[in-house]
């Protein structure tokens, strides 16, 4: 339940410089159009024809008709596209190929070629010269890190004397070239010259705008390599002169790209922001108030961007900074909030007419919202008081946009500040909310009361909080008035559905009995009714009301299992009739899928629920027959969505039918395999590897005849280049979950998956360096190791086989030896490693005993782990010292 979506600065920076709707014409493969301009018919179809010649670089003539000024700027832009894209693809694997294709390109042509892309730079036709900087660029990401076309640089950078046409042309092409290559591929030298040629360009003395645009985009993406610049006072003072400067231009889009850079700088160089920020909040709040929406709308980014600097600060450190704190927290928030809030405060009452009809829309009251949910979040209880004498003149005018306004900051600010400081005064509105949904006379209005309403329930209801908002004295109103609103326009109804969402997820820990339950039959009938709806596919409503209707029967308690048993069939005739219909257009297919999922997801739920307990399982059980025969229809229709929900729901029933799941496999299996080799849609793949991990813990040895086909499968999909990285470490998972549910019988297996785990365990041990999302990359990867590593030792316990694992155990203990060295594991980690430990010492007993004196940490990292303040590492950690023990006293 999205009520305002934020939207980043700056996606493709291709996109911006061309203006184009979509991406930069390509997203690794197919045709996207440009600028939502057509090609003709004839145009398309050669242009799939030559994108499938063997020779993508046509032996240089691509490039020539792109340079030639007497052909048409549309054939010139074509032939620059199919260079662009025999050079990039999305796909990691595809960009491989592509790579090494034109390294082993014939050294003449390559010349030729890019000849002709820096020749075009001079072309009169800008749009000739935008597809010449963007090939440039590519072949240079390309070449650069291997020290190839070492004079591109030097050429480009000669540019600057010639004509404007040539200077803008060549400061795009230094922008795109920033975007593509890494920083540490650059000498410092050549970064100095590259910035002092942009920042040149964004002068104001530069008298042509086009020129001062292109420098203004170029310093957008050059910031990363600005490092040592920005360390530099002098430098770092002249570079924000001029970016300051530039957000005065009289041109709206150099503002525009200006303001871009300085939400780029608050992100990168935020410790050094405090001599400028004063001079800042000047100019964004002169923007915020008084220009045009583009770039009031990156005003108010700059901001909720340094939101999320001092949130990430905060959370990391808890204001407990020292001198290892990688980065201060200035609390600038803290100390604009004062004339910040106020100015947000303004913009939620510049609401547009059609703003919640259209969902990709981005206006400056959403921003102005978004940024003040963000400030609430990094000052805690220091807005409310700001905030609520404009909520309290607000909230009863006459005006819509004033209440809407109103409702609107008090729903932002709702996650930040202590239950405490907001619970007395949501007590004292709940009332006057429930009453606004069901009486405004506008929809505005009543939309953005439910999403308030969701956000109370989401942050402010629940087990953890002290003084309860929802009461035996409300909770029938508030009920009733949730389910009035599920029959409003679907903006309002979607609303509604997320805040029931979230008042059941509240009850998700009451044991016992839950204040929903005499009321649950009547709200599993609205949802379902909702589902029906003419309009349900309008505002995502559909999706909403399954959402909230999974979570309602997810956080029912045991009173509710007779009706959720009832409501089986209900959803099995509503899928069955999705697979009946016949010849449907490709929109109508397209939302039946998108039915089909849903369908698939809700049955999940229910049963995981049902098959909590054994007396419901065993009710629930009679329609695993059916259920399965679905599912398998469901997989016959090859959507890749489907196809994930399905999965999910199968793992389910797995799990609550066991051993019985065996009867299935013969006919399921076809299409485990077909998950598993799914390396396009790599979430279906990654669904897939969960869901033989679901079916090892259902049958256990009857998995037998299954495994040859599944571990070949799961060898080849960890050789793979095509098969997205996040997949590989629920595969080595999967391989403990194999060989703890067949046990002495993984044997065959050993001599391929050992090797496979000790070279991704080499790769894991060593991460200084390593940035933050590689960190956990590489933290995912080494649990799925270690999960592993302990499937195969507890598999092998107590069988006459045991002695095979011996050979690996120094490995093994090298491996934990080394990740703990690092001192960069996170929880889980630390917790399946030392399980390991405890694993190795159980299963091979005295062998393992005096390796473990021998390794170089175990016992520092068991010591560690003994004293831990998180009970789950302190408990495995306990269970390991007495293995060890055990091991060593043999």
């Amino acid at each position: 339940m999205v009520k305002k979506q934020r939207r980043q600065s700056v996606g493709c920076f291709a996109c911006a410089l061309t203006e184009n709707k979509g991406c930069c014409w390509f997203t690794g493969g197919g045709l996207v159009v440009d600028g939502g301009r057509e090609f003709n018919l004839l145009v398309t179809i050669s242009f799939a024809i030559i994108c499938n010649f063997q020779e993508p670089y046509g032996n240089g003539s691509h490039s020539g008709e792109l340079a030639s000024e007497e052909k048409p700027v549309d054939s010139r832009k074509l032939a620059g596209l199919i260079l662009k894209n025999a050079l990039d693809a999305k796909e990691p694997h595809r960009k491989y190929e592509l790579v090494q294709r034109w390294l082993s390109l014939d050294v003449a042509v390559k010349i030729q070629i890019k000849t002709c892309l820096l020749q075009t730079l001079s072309s009169l036709a800008p749009d000739a010269r935008s597809t010449a900087s963007q090939v440039i660029a590519k072949v240079a990401g390309i070449e650069l890190p291997q020290k190839q076309w070492p004079e591109l640089i030097g050429s480009l950078l000669s540019n600057q004397q010639l004509p404007a046409h040539i200077k803008q042309a060549t400061l795009e092409t230094l922008g795109y070239l920033c975007e593509e290559v890494s920083p540490d591929v650059m000498e410092q030298d050549q970064v100095n010259k590259i910035l002092t040629a942009v920042v040149q360009g964004m002068n104001a003395e530069e008298e042509n705008n086009d020129v001062r645009l292109a420098a203004t985009r170029s310093l957008y993406n050059a910031l990363g390599f600005a490092q040592a610049n920005f360390n530099n006072d002098m430098e770092r003072d002249f570079i924000m002169r001029v970016v300051c400067q530039a957000t005065l231009s009289p041109e709206v889009k150099i503002r525009q790209a200006a303001f871009e850079c300085l939400v780029s700088i608050s992100s990168t160089y935020y410790e050094k922001l405090p001599p400028y920020i004063q001079d800042i909040f000047s100019i964004t709040a002169k923007a915020v108030r008084e220009d045009e929406e583009p770039v009031a709308l990156q005003a108010i980014e700059f901001w909720s961007s340094i939101c999320d600097e001092e949130i990430d600060i905060l959370e990391d450190y808890g204001g407990d900074f020292t001198a290892d704190s990688d980065v201060p927290c200035y609390n600038f928030i803290k100390q604009a909030l004062p004339a910040l809030v106020p100015m947000l405060l303004e913009t939620l009452l510049k609401q547009e007419e059609d703003q919640d009809q259209d969902e990709v829309a981005w206006n400056l009251a959403m921003a102005g919202g978004t940024c003040l949910g963000l400030v609430a979040r990094t000052v805690g209880d220091d807005i409310v008081p700001l905030v609520m004498p404009f909520i309290e003149e607000n909230i009863t005018k006459p005006d819509w946009r004033q209440r809407e306004a109103a409702t609107y900051a008090f729903g932002s600010i709702l996650e930040g500040p202590s239950p405490d400081k907001l619970t007395p005064i949501v007590n004292g509105a709940l009332n006057f909310m429930l009453t606004a949904l069901t009486k405004d006379a506008n929809s505005h209005v009543k939309d953005t009361t439910a999403w308030t309403l969701g956000r109370i329930f989401e942050f402010l209801h629940g087990s953890t909080v002290e003084i309860p908002i929802i009461t035996p004295a409300n909770c029938q109103q508030i009920v009733t008035v949730l389910l009035q609103s599920m029959k409003d326009a679907p903006n309002v109804a979607e609303k509604a559905c997320g805040a029931l969402y979230f008042l059941a997820q509240g009850y998700g820990d009451v044991a016992a009995s839950s204040p929903l339950t005499p009321f649950f039959q009547e709200i599993v009938q609205s949802l379902l009714t909702v589902t029906h709806r003419e309009d349900a596919g309008e505002s995502r409503l559909r999706t909403a009301a399954y959402e909230a209707l999974n979570e309602v029967v997810r956080c029912s308690t045991d009173e509710t299992t007779p009706m959720i048993l009832q409501l089986v069939p209900v959803i099995m005739m509503e899928l069955h009739q999705t697979l009946e219909a016949q010849k449907l257009s490709s929109d109508e297919r397209e939302k039946q899928s998108e039915l089909q999922g849903l369908l698939s997801g809700c049955l999940q739920v229910i049963i995981q629920k049902l098959g909590a307990s054994e007396p419901t399982k065993y009710a629930f059980l009679q329609y695993a027959d059916q259920i399965m025969s679905l599912f398998l229809r469901v997989f016959a229709c090859r959507s890749a969505t489907v196809h994930e929900e399905a999965m999910l729901a199968i793992g389910a029933l797995a799990y609550a039918t066991g051993p019985d799941f065996a009867k299935y496999m013969p006919e399921f299996y076809k299409y485990l395999e077909m998950g598993l080799q799914n390396f396009e849609e790599y979430q279906v793949c990654a669904v897939t590897v969960g869901v033989v991990g679901d079916l090892c813990r259902a049958l256990e040895d009857k998995i037998i005849p299954y495994c040859d086909g599944i571990m070949t499968q799961l060898l080849k999909d960890l050789s793979s280049k095509q098969l997205h990285r996040s997949v590989k470490p629920p595969i080595f998972s999967c391989f403990g979950d194999i060989a703890l549910a067949i046990g002495e019988n993984f044997e065959k297996y050993l001599m391929y998956a050992m090797p496979m785990l000790q070279s991704a365990a080499e790769l894991s041990a060593h991460t200084s360096g390593a940035d933050d999302e590689t960190l956990d990359y590489t933290n995912l990867l080494r649990n799925g190791i270690l999960e592993a590593y302990s499937g195969i030792f507890q598999g092998f316990k107590n069988s006459p086989k045991t002695q095979l694992l011996i050979p690996y155990a120094p490995h093994v203990l090298q491996f934990l030896d080394s990740i703990y060295m690092e001192k960069d594991m996170d929880d889980v980690v630390m917790k399946t490693a030392i399980g390991v430990l405890g694993d190795l010492a159980d299963t091979l007993g005295s062998n393992a005993g005096s390796l473990i004196q021998q390794s170089v940490s175990s016992k520092d990292f068991l010591i560690e782990c003994l004293s831990s303040d998180d009970h789950l590492i302190k408990e495995s950690a306990e269970w390991a010292q007495m293995a060890i023990s055990r091991a060593i006293s043999v």
